[in-house]
């Protein structure tokens, strides 16, 4: 009898998995996860020095990393602060965004293909932008000043409204992840043959514009640039990361979460609003970088090993990429620079491939 009246003691630490703790608020350490984190920034910093580097006035590694750390001459500040380091803050902080995004729909959807852009909502964020692009102007004063100030509101007003139509169709008693994703790539289809229109009729120098910018391009972006991007990520990371416990839950599918207690609806629908607001800013910013939000959650997932793109490491994963890409775009075609979208699209295609062949074989076995 004193046997079974004795009390259990909880074990100090999981193993494998310590634990610190701070007063009633307990983490796990993750060795790995760090490891790669620290190497991850690392090599964003690294790719950020040489994108700064590069121009008609050749800056090098030390000498843009002296500068960044308040060294360097007067005309090296000019240069690296002024001119060259607001695009590749511009490139860092969308492809983060977009990092975050795509890690938050792959989970709540629990498919590797539900990223922003392959469902719609940075192709619904682009369709609201070109027609503040291509129309705007033609409503005179109120028209131009739409045209340039309103170009961020109006991509994520695109982006909402796009969510909540795929939502909507999706809905089934719940959402699956292959109807989700079927959803978003019809939707996507009516929105480009939209952009399309709107190209057709769009006078020269407007369309020229947005078909620049539907490329994704991170040419002549300034400190205008890097600062919406930057308190989106500021208000909308740290929501994203206090949502990231429901998205454990999600993984086991809808009724198995509601019996752990998570609000299913209420909390996919708190993290779809907080996605869809990274995307559509980073569209609004850079334009629509493709194949980022799809790549770099799956990137950071099989370099940390979890169960699910995890939204810390895809930021930085989407980060390095995007600004990586910038460089190559930059330097790998001589003196004619490509839009960053473009590079993107070459490296993120393949996979693209590479994931529909692998659940095709899935479904066959």
């Amino acid at each position: 009898m004193a046997l079974l009246e004795r009390p259990v003691r909880t074990p100090a630490r999981v193993a494998g998995r310590p634990a610190l703790r701070a007063g009633r608020v307990s983490v796990v350490w993750r060795p790995r996860y760090v490891l790669v984190l620290v190497v991850g920034l690392a090599l964003l910093l690294l790719a950020t020095a040489v994108n700064v580097g590069r121009g008609e006035f050749p800056i090098s590694i030390p000498e843009v990393l002296a500068v960044l750390l308040g060294g360097g001459d007067p005309g090296q500040q000019f240069i690296v602060l002024d001119l060259r380091l607001p695009r590749s803050l511009t490139g860092a902080l969308v492809g983060a965004a977009l990092g975050a995004a795509g890690a938050i729909t792959q989970s709540i959807a629990r498919n590797p293909l539900a990223s922003p852009d392959m469902i719609g909502l940075t192709t619904g964020a682009s369709a609201a932008a070109v027609f503040v692009i291509v129309l705007g102007g033609g409503f005179g004063v109120l028209g131009g000043v739409l045209a340039t100030a309103g170009l961020p509101v109006a991509a994520l007003i695109g982006g909402l409204a796009t969510a909540a139509v795929i939502y909507g169709l999706a809905w089934r008693k719940g959402v699956q992840g292959f109807r989700l994703v079927l959803v978003g790539i019809g939707l996507q289809a009516m929105l480009l043959a939209v952009v399309h229109w709107l190209l057709v009729v769009a006078e020269v120098f407007e369309a020229a514009r947005a078909y620049v910018w539907l490329n994704g391009s991170l040419n002549a972006r300034g400190w205008e640039h890097v600062v919406p991007v930057g308190l989106a990520l500021a208000l909308l990371v740290p929501a994203a990361l206090l949502l990231a416990h429901v998205l454990g839950a999600l993984q086991y599918g809808d009724d198995t979460a509601r019996g752990l207690g998570v609000p299913v609806d209420r909390a996919r629908t708190a993290l779809l609003v907080v996605a869809v607001g990274l995307a559509s800013v980073a569209t609004a910013s850079a334009g629509p970088i493709a194949f980022v939000a799809l790549v770099a959650p799956q990137i950071a997932q099989r370099l940390v090993g979890g169960a699910r793109p995890p939204i810390g490491m895809s930021l930085v994963v989407g980060a390095t990429l995007t600004v990586t890409s910038d460089v190559i775009a930059r330097t790998a075609f001589g003196g004619t620079e490509l839009p960053v979208g473009i590079v993107t699209a070459v490296l993120g295609a393949p996979y693209l491939l590479y994931l529909i062949a692998r659940y095709g074989r899935r479904a066959r076995a």
